[in-house]
């Protein structure tokens, strides 16, 4: 039986993206920098950690894409963000968004919002963080999800068609969706949310390949795909969360294009 053409797509993407190498800049969270600068390294990009509100333009400008997370905020990162989202669009640079905590309070809500209204290419989030854009109300608990990813599916495509942009929405079974198509992805493993900052990873795992896929729902399903196998064989032999990031980083360096042709599971 034929690969379902997504998954050719998907494991061209991380073919080009390991021959392309592209530049990453990543305005994130200080949970996140260590992870995720490793991550992308790992599966053959090049990060950057640039938030300085005085040079995050000239950044974005030399960059081939960007990853916006708000996970740990203040006011000088927040006009960081809005000016590299600026610059970005003007120069027609994909960019994510990962609404870190969105809805947890009134500043993360309102943050989310308007950094959501800068259309990025790719919103990555998971279930509680997209229902809170999706309806701009405070109140999710925290920042992990207190809700399935199956209960947003459909809150997420309204969404994306609202926003005109992608919605990545990451759970026990991810769902991507530019709001006329929607992608169920069911490749992972439980073990990836013992692990702070794995859905961070993903955040920037979309900005690579969107880097080098101007279809943002093959680029943000193929990332998905790449980390949600990594996840699986980091997690054999069942280790401890903490041997698990390891594993997870070795994983993200020995996933093949070949090995996305034979373990994708996706619908749709």
């Amino acid at each position: 039986m034929s690969p379902h053409p997504m998954v050719l797509q998907c494991a061209d993407v991380l073919a080009r993206w390991r021959e392309e190498r592209p530049l990453v800049h990543n305005i994130t969270n200080y949970v996140a920098m260590d992870i995720s600068a490793n991550a992308l390294l790992a599966a053959g990009a090049s990060p950057a950690m640039v938030h300085a509100k005085e040079e995050v333009r000239e950044f974005v400008a030399i960059s081939r894409a960007l990853a916006i997370n708000i996970g740990t905020l203040s006011s000088d990162w927040v006009e960081s963000m809005h000016l590299a989202a600026t610059e970005a669009s003007t120069r027609e640079i994909p960019w994510v968004l990962d609404p870190v905590g969105a809805g947890a309070t009134s500043y993360r809500t309102r943050t989310s919002e308007a950094l959501a209204a800068r259309r990025p290419a790719v919103i990555r989030g998971n279930a509680s963080e997209i229902l809170a854009l999706a309806a701009g109300t405070a109140g999710t608990g925290g920042v992990d999800a207190s809700h399935s990813s199956d209960d947003a599916a459909e809150p997420a495509r309204a969404l994306a068609a609202r926003r005109g942009t992608v919605i990545a929405m990451t759970g026990s079974t991810d769902y991507i969706t530019n709001g006329v198509r929607t992608i169920a992805v069911s490749n992972g493993h439980p073990s990836m949310a013992r692990v702070t900052a794995v859905g961070c990873t993903a955040t920037v795992l979309v900005a690579a390949a969107c880097a080098v896929e101007a279809d943002a729902l093959i680029a943000a399903t193929a990332a998905l795909v790449f980390l949600g196998l990594c996840g699986e064989r980091a997690a054999e032999g069942d280790p401890g969360p903490g041997t698990f990031r390891v594993r997870l980083i070795d994983a993200l360096a020995e996933v093949t294009p070949d090995d996305v042709l034979r373990g994708a599971r996706l619908i749709g």
